[in-house]
């Protein structure tokens, strides 16, 4: 089902960067956004889990989405941050380049993925959003978090 389908009415949306790419979430599965700290690593994980973080006592998996969506590792700067989200598994924290702002959207503003990119590899991406001459990748969070 795409987001063209699912939005009905206004939507927040924060927008975070990998690499010069802009992606979107749903702001009401965002728990909270943290800047990069200590994430201590559990063996014999898939390669996208990079660990755990203690977050006031509740201890939370930590997923590298660069490493899901195959892009190269780099180093965090001072602009990385772990957003905390809510997934169907409680809650989980990705790793993103930097969390660019909160925009609202209307239905009109988003378009279905089209066909030529939709495939295996893209199935968590729900919709295109188009905002100021530049283009959002919107993501279906639950398909991108699961391995």
């Amino acid at each position: 089902m795409s987001t063209a389908a699912v939005l009905k009415k206004e939507e927040q949306i924060v927008v975070f960067r990998l690499d010069a790419e802009s992606y979107g979430i749903d702001i009401f599965r965002v728990n909270e956004i943290i800047r990069m700290r200590d994430i201590t690593p559990v063996p014999q994980t898939e390669a996208h889990i990079r660990g755990l973080v203690n977050l006031r006592g509740k201890t939370i998996p930590v997923v590298d989405v660069r490493v899901r969506f195959g892009l190269a590792i780099t180093e965090a700067t001072e602009k990385t941050r772990i957003i905390v989200v809510e997934s169907t598994d409680g809650l989980v924290g990705i790793i993103v380049d930097e969390v660019a702002e909160v925009i609202t959207l209307e239905p009109e503003d988003i378009e279905d993925t089209p066909s030529l990119v939709s495939s295996v590899g893209t199935d968590f991406v729900t919709g295109v959003a188009k905002r100021s001459g530049r283009l959002i990748t919107m993501l279906e969070l639950d398909r991108a978090l699961a391995g």
